[in-house]
């Protein structure tokens, strides 16, 4: 990549872009058709080769303009032990908008049979995404983003039914520590500090995926003072999804092609827990 742009999608080159000629619609439906074939190494030479001859914006831009199902269908393809200009460079929008579908590449079987392994892959896609570059104020945009929908609540919520003891924890030591929280709980979780930084980055965001795991309480306040058993196997007092449940439940929440995933009105709770 030349050295006049950086990675987070900015170029120099204003008048050099690709909306500046009719590349775009070409390069539109040359990933499409790699994609949607399977070629997604032969996808990614695409984004290489259009960064190089317009700048970084040139990804961006083509993957602003993607359906969304085509670019849930190649960031399913890499995580964060892969490299990907398409994993660095993806919109926040484009990227919030591509979790919609994202449940549409699993296997259906998987859910069943091995959930923990499914949300472990979607883990390690939404980490591959935010921290792909050391930029504060993209990774909170794409935080922002992806939380700000249905699905995007569903999703952070699956990643938090794998450490739901650990969840609880930060839950109160952001309520009575708010900006200052350190994320250290009783037991080393790598999903701690991506939810530290989900709750920075968008309070409403944060609350939302709590009530989707644990839909009985209307705040996060309520969960300061729960215990989870001991044994994961044994009942809980109050309801929380499983991984399995949450997993089934973003799954039909994944839309027709026909029509794009937007805000409902599922209820916005929080109290400036950062103030």
């Amino acid at each position: 990549m030349s050295a006049n742009r950086d990675r987070s999608g900015n170029d120099d080159h204003d008048d050099d872009t690709v909306s500046s000629n009719s590349n775009l619609p070409a390069l539109v439906s040359q990933v499409g058709e790699l994609v949607l074939a399977g070629s997604l190494e032969h996808a990614e030479e695409v984004f290489s080769k259009a960064a190089d001859e317009h700048g970084d914006y040139a990804v961006a831009q083509v993957l602003n303009e993607l359906p969304p199902q085509v670019t849930a269908l190649h960031l399913s393809g890499f995580d964060g032990a892969k490299t990907s200009l398409a994993t660095m460079l993806v919109p926040p929008k484009a990227w919030a908008d591509s979790l919609a579908f994202i449940a549409a590449t699993w296997q259906e079987n998987m859910i069943e049979d091995d959930p923990e392994r499914i949300a472990e892959n979607l883990f390690n896609h939404v980490h591959g995404v935010v921290y792909a570059q050391d930029d504060e104020e993209r990774r909170n945009a794409l935080l922002e983003a992806a939380s700000a929908t249905d699905h995007g609540a569903t999703v952070f919520a699956i990643m938090w039914s794998l450490a739901p003891r650990e969840i609880l924890e930060v839950a109160g030591e952001i309520l009575s520590k708010g900006r200052y929280v350190s994320g250290q709980t009783s037991a080393d979780s790598d999903i701690v500090p991506l939810a530290v930084d989900l709750a920075k980055a968008s309070e409403d965001g944060w609350e939302r995926s709590l009530l989707e795991l644990f839909p009985e309480f209307r705040h996060s306040a309520e969960m300061a003072e729960i215990e989870l058993p001991d044994d994961p196997d044994e009942e809980s007092e109050f309801m929380q999804r499983s991984t399995r449940d949450l997993l089934l439940r973003l799954r039909k929440q994944v839309p027709s092609v026909r029509s794009r995933p937007t805000r409902s009105a599922r209820r916005s709770l929080g109290s400036d827990i950062f103030s």
